[in-house]
């Protein structure tokens, strides 16, 4: 669980500082989380910071200390862009005008978000529709509304990308998506940047299209890429899984083969069927017992062993 853990981190950051242009490769992203040198480049901050903020709000929705707050979405800016940006600009609403240009062109305007002076008005209406809505709506839409819905506001000067995916990661795990820890829905949508910039983004100026956004489009794509993610991560836990019981040895096999025909084995009866001394045989059992493959049922003489239903 661990390697799968550190894997998909890897996998988040990699992809989400990808999709703002990053071009470090998912090696490098992987060596760097590793062993980070002393020395940095931007490039290389982006991903320490990603991955940093990645694990804070990890461990935040883990000990159930996960709330959707202004102070919240503005330290996850600054974790991801500090020491890129000025220090005016690091966990603070923007105070200036933004514009936001086509990926393709980086030349053309696409799309004017709301005034600096609304933006902490139009947060302050999605956190509440989000803490509303928590019970009400679809966890897997809610967050899909809340990804697009920031995206359009735009709230910081810049890191509103990467801070908008790790929101959105938490909002996800914190309402049902129990495998968060191996689980990188950023990946999906790296995989083709240019059709998730078009789903996710809108055009013209805000104050003349807000009334028309249709976020239905993005709601599809975006559960989509969840059930993409899901397959990713089932697929991983089936190899792993055939991985483990390769590695188990043939007496801790013949104790699982015996249940499965039996439905229970216990310690005379595994005696009987095997030459291991009893000393071993608690041991067996006790190893697929910490790997979750069996249960003990009773105690002392009288415990027997069944498969564990997971």
């Amino acid at each position: 669980m661990v390697k799968l853990q550190i894997e998909a981190r890897a996998l988040s950051t990699y992809a989400s500082v990808s999709i703002e242009g990053n071009p470090l490769p998912l090696t490098d992203v992987k060596n760097l989380l590793k062993n980070a040198p002393n020395q940095i480049r931007d490039t290389q901050k982006e991903v320490l910071n990603y991955n940093r903020a990645l694990q804070y709000i990890n461990e935040k929705v883990k000990n159930g200390d996960f709330k959707l707050t202004h102070q919240l979405i503005q330290k996850i800016q600054k974790m991801a862009v500090l020491d890129l940006l000025d220090k005016e600009d690091l966990g603070k609403y923007r105070q200036k005008p933004v514009i936001v240009r086509d990926p393709k062109s980086l030349t053309d305007i696409a799309f004017l978000p709301p005034n600096y002076e609304d933006v902490k008005n139009l947060m302050n209406e999605l956190i509440e529709f989000i803490d509303k809505n928590q019970q009400q709506i679809d966890p897997i839409i809610l967050a899909g509304l809340f990804h697009k819905q920031h995206v359009i506001i735009h709230p910081f000067m810049d890191g509103n990308g990467r801070a908008t995916r790790l929101i959105t990661t938490a909002l996800l795990c914190n309402n049902g998506i129990d495998l968060f820890e191996i689980f990188s829905f950023e990946n999906y949508y790296n995989k083709n940047v240019t059709k998730y910039f078009q789903n996710v983004g809108v055009f013209g100026d805000y104050y003349e299209i807000k009334n028309n956004i249709d976020f239905t489009n993005w709601l599809e794509y975006f559960v989509e890429g969840i059930l993409d993610e899901l397959k990713r991560v089932e697929k991983i836990l089936q190899t792993t899984s055939k991985q483990e019981e390769f590695r188990l040895a043939n007496h801790h096999k013949q104790i699982l083969n015996f249940i499965e025909k039996y439905g229970s084995i216990n310690q005379s009866e595994y005696g009987e069927v095997s030459n291991r001394s009893l000393a071993a045989r608690k041991l067996d059992f006790k190893k697929l017992i910490e790997l979750g493959l069996i249960k003990a049922n009773s105690k002392g003489k009288a415990a027997y062993y069944t498969k564990k239903i997971i």
